[in-house]
């Protein structure tokens, strides 16, 4: 019997559609044609199938052809890609096979054939000349998308539908066109009026990508006034950044030129930046009287920084501004091709796309593809085909764009807002160009790129490429190109002529709307006191709450036990342990309305087990976090386990605390020294952004320390690091002691009217020390202290010892044991900026001492003992320490016992030098 007899009656287009719909999703296929199709070799052009008794069953041959025409379309599809004209100054490498139709059992017999599989092109019934001839338009032009490894069917569909409109050709209006033009000019003659002006100097030009303009402000302008978008947060490198600025941010061009000129910064307070690192903030009107608000993240060299810090601004605008709707803000990254394929950030920005606690909607990744970076050549700088395949981690779709054809450009942003608005996804432009000069216009790139050099100075800028089509077309004249021109360059001469009557550059603050209520503060307001007592009624209440199980919730017996512990030394023992003292920070300051945002790996329940802000129902297992059921009036906490990553959620944190200062944002090392792939945020941003960008942040960072005999990666947060990194009134560095100073120390950080970012050395051990610990009214009573002063008869002191954070609970059992009188314990408990007064009149109330010590766990060459010697230089002061090391303690416990004992033992012995 015939098992296949009923294909002969089956309609050849229901069968394509059928193969269609297997080819982007076979589960969604009825078994038995699931079934056929799999075992339907699209390679042979005769393909029999055998039944039971070996009677041979040919597939009619109009069913395989409409099946190879089919396969053509997929292989269009899926490689369409590796054949486009995208490049405009390389060949294309080669790729095998090709899409030529004899690969798909096809001849050119068959091209005036008409097949039903034009259907799924939206073209009907046709030809396979026409058929190939949309093909080539759709998918081997100006643009090649890469779209067919997504696995969400729906996504695919729609893909295939919005690429078969129109061919994927741009059809603009004669308006559209000349806007086009006219940002295209813009772009142009911006670049060529600074190397008229500021030969040799470094600008980072954008020639060879200047299609970017129109790119950014067709994005702005699509998405604001088609998807209703409200904010833009923008994050780019040096290569173009200028222009944008000017032809995007409109920044004064009068500003630009002052600080081509190298004019002193109008502001004595900040060291400033290089023009190119600057960010911007302003609003635009487009149609309609739309307002949008656009914002350009000021950045460093290291460039791909900014994606996180973009990505971190837009969710805490998202999620403070615009009650969590992410289609009210739309994250715009520009990347450098030699940047998204080898820094390994992108990866961990990548990874955040669609995590609860970091996605923000879809992110438009842009890259202004130079085909070099630095020197180095694309073939030399990554492993992949493109730049952009790291999008394939989140299976974003890519759509590759020759960047000397701008309304291919403007077309493939259309697409791409389509598709982030709709699916909220991250997407990327692979915007396809050159590089007109070096790295920097002063350097030489015939040294090691002679032959596309070669080609380069040859070819024509694209806003040239792309009037002589208009003029073609009829749309513009020679006359309309003369007159935009002339009256662009007209105006930067004028404000280049306006620049000369400028004494100063000016740094404006980015982001001021966000910060009007917060003043920028130096060095005496930080070390001045506040207010940070919160009742002790208030306190007990936020005690109930999170030691009470809410009703109808079982939480299973451990974390009862947690509760219970919690209830226990709030009203009982009155001894409250570090994780309870932390939970009361938070609770005041939900109470009074600040939010809260804690992440990190394993942040929910604390690396140590200590905090377990975020408990699980045991049937439903639904997260509930106590804090967020204080009060109705109450602001929220969001605390999230974050992916495996340093560099890229620290960075994601920054930016939340930069665009929400009364939000106290955190990030938790899982160990402290594991913020060492972090150390770039540290060194660019927090220690250096207000200095450079007069930007206030106050992210919090914790960073667990501690020598407990762990070995050398889980003892020190390198202390050292940090306190290098503190100057003047830059930032705040603290080793608190106690549960009650923490928690003083954290409310201190949001009842300020500035913001500083704070490093806090957080314990492990200590968390369940049973000395560390603090009584309610040490919360309710207390303010935080800077210095903490011993307990001891100061008239028998002959030696003050200076320490910080855990080891201070080492030396203290260590004197109890030696019932040693003469040594007072002092407790430097903010490192910087130190209370050198309230040191000072700490030591004079010692009448007897005559000796100084400062004592750390970690070696002579690491911990706070450089930092101490310079800032204490007023004394004679000595160090107990470990020597000088290579490594910050030993991996073997019984060798860490010996060295850590000999340090205690030489703080209560003489010290010589």
């Amino acid at each position: 019997m015939d098992k296949f007899s009923f294909l002969n009656a089956a309609h050849t287009g229901y069968i394509a559609d059928l193969y269609e719909q297997y080819l982007q999703n076979p589960d969604a296929i009825e078994p038995s044609w699931r079934s056929f199709f799999q075992g339907y070799d699209l390679a042979n052009e005769n393909y029999s199938l055998t039944d039971d008794s070996e009677t041979e069953v040919k597939v009619p041959e109009n069913v395989q052809k409409e099946f190879k025409v089919l396969d053509l379309i997929h292989g269009y599809r899926t490689r369409g890609h590796l054949f486009t004209k995208t490049n405009p100054v390389r060949d294309r490498r080669n790729y095998s096979p090709t899409l030529d139709i004899e690969n798909f059992g096809l001849s050119k017999d068959d091209l005036d054939k008409e097949f039903k599989a034009g259907k799924t092109l939206g073209i009907g019934t046709t030809t396979l000349r026409n058929i190939i001839d949309h093909l080539q338009k759709m998918f081997c032009n100006s643009i090649g998308v890469e779209y067919m490894y997504i696995r969400n069917p729906e996504e695919i569909k729609w893909w295939n539908e919005r690429l078969n409109q129109n061919s994927n050709l741009p059809n603009f209006s004669t308006e559209a066109k000349k806007y086009i033009l006219t940002k295209l000019n813009q772009a142009v003659s911006f670049e060529q009026f600074l190397q008229t002006k500021y030969v040799g100097q470094k600008r980072f030009s954008l020639e060879g990508g200047e299609s970017l303009i129109p790119a950014l402000s067709s994005a702005i302008r699509d998405a604001a006034e088609q998807y209703d978008v409200d904010e833009f947060v923008l994050g780019m490198a040096h290569r173009g950044r200028l222009n944008t600025l000017t032809n995007i941010f409109r920044k004064p061009i009068r500003e630009m030129f002052n600080e081509f000129e190298g004019k002193d910064f109008e502001d004595a307070t900040i060291d400033g930046d290089v023009k190119y690192h600057l960010g911007s903030t302003t609003t635009k009107t487009l149609k309609n009287d739309k307002t949008v608000k656009m914002n350009l993240v000021p950045n460093p060299s290291h460039l791909e920084t900014v994606g996180a810090v973009v990505e971190g601004i837009a969710r805490a605008k998202t999620d403070k501004e615009y009650n969590e709707n992410s289609s009210k803000v739309l994250p715009i990254i520009v990347h450098g091709d030699a940047a998204v394929a080898g820094q390994g950030l992108v990866y961990e920005i990548i990874q955040m796309s669609k995590l609860n606690g970091y996605k923000t909607g879809g992110t438009l990744h842009l890259v202004v593809n130079n085909q070099v970076g630095f020197t180095t050549n694309y073939l030399d700088a990554r492993s992949s085909t493109y730049c952009t395949d790291i999008a394939k981690v989140t299976l974003s779709p890519v759509l590759h764009v020759n960047a000397d054809d701008a309304e291919a450009v403007v077309h493939a942003i259309g697409i791409a807002i389509d598709f982030r608005m709709k699916f909220g996804r991250d997407v990327f432009i692979d915007l396809l160009g050159y590089r007109k000069y070096g790295h920097n216009e002063g350097d030489e790139p015939t040294f090691t790129q002679p032959k596309l050099y070669k080609a380069i100075k040859k070819h024509s800028n694209p806003r040239d490429i792309y009037a002589d089509k208009l003029k073609k077309e009829g749309v513009i004249d020679d006359a309309y190109l003369k007159e935009i021109t002339a009256e662009f360059k007209n105006k930067l001469e004028e404000e280049y002529q306006k620049s000369k009557q400028d004494e100063v550059s000016v740094i404006k603050p980015f982001m001021n709307d966000i910060w009007d209520d917060f003043t920028r503060r130096g060095i005496e307001a930080m070390l001045a006191s506040e207010d940070t007592t919160y009742p002790e009624e208030n306190l007990k209440n936020i005690a109930k709450v999170v030691s009470t199980t809410p009703e109808n919730v079982k939480f299973v017996r451990k974390a009862q036990r947690i509760l219970d512990g919690r209830a226990k030394m709030v009203f009982e023992t009155d001894k409250i342990d570090w994780g309870m003292g932390e939970t009361l920070a938070y609770g005041s300051l939900l109470e009074e309305g600040f939010n809260v945002r804690i992440s990190g790996q394993d942040v929910e329940r604390g690396t140590f087990s200590h905090r377990h802000a975020v408990l699980r129902d045991e049937v439903s297992e639904e997260r509930i976090n106590l804090l967020n059921t204080l009060s109705d009036k109450q602001g929220k906490m969001y605390i999230y386990n974050s992916l495996l990553s340093e560099y890229g959620v620290l960075g994601f944190d920054y930016g939340y605390a930069m665009a929400s200062p009364n939000t106290l944002t955190i990030w938790e090392a899982q160990f402290g020294d594991f913020s060492n792939g972090a150390q770039i945020m540290f060194d660019q941003y927090i220690s250096a952004a207000e200095d450079k960008w007069k930007l206030q942040n106050g992210i919090v960072v914790l960073l667990p320390h501690g020598y407990e005999g762990q070995g050398a990666e889980h003892s020190s947060a390198r202390m050292e690091r940090y306190l290098q990194l503190c100057a003047e009134d830059n930032m705040i560095v603290a080793d608190c002691t106690t549960p009650a100073n923490f928690f003083h120390l954290l409310r201190r950080q949001m009842k300020r009217d500035f913001r500083k970012p704070l490093v806090v050395f957080t314990p492990k051990s200590l968390l369940r020390h049973p000395e560390a610990v603090s009584s309610i009214k040490d919360f309710s009573e207390g303010t935080f202290q800077e210095v903490i002063d011993d307990t001891i008869a100061k008239d028998k002191v002959k030696k003050v010892v200076l320490c910080t954070g855990k080891f201070y609970y080492d030396l203290l059992k260590e004197r109890r044991d030696l019932e040693r009188e003469d040594v007072a314990l002092v407790r430097i408990e903010q490192l910087f900026p130190l209370h050198i007064d309230r040191i000072k009149e700490i030591l004079e109330s010692y009448p007897n001492a005559t000796e100084y010590v400062w004592a750390q766990e970690e070696p002579k060459n690491m911990g706070a003992w450089s930092f101490m010697m310079q800032r204490l230089d007023f004394l004679n002061l000595k160090v107990a320490s470990r020597p000088y090391l290579a490594v910050p303690a030993a991996g073997s416990g019984s060798r860490f016992k010996k060295r850590h004992q000999k340090v205690i033992d030489s703080v209560f012995n003489t010290i010589k030098e």
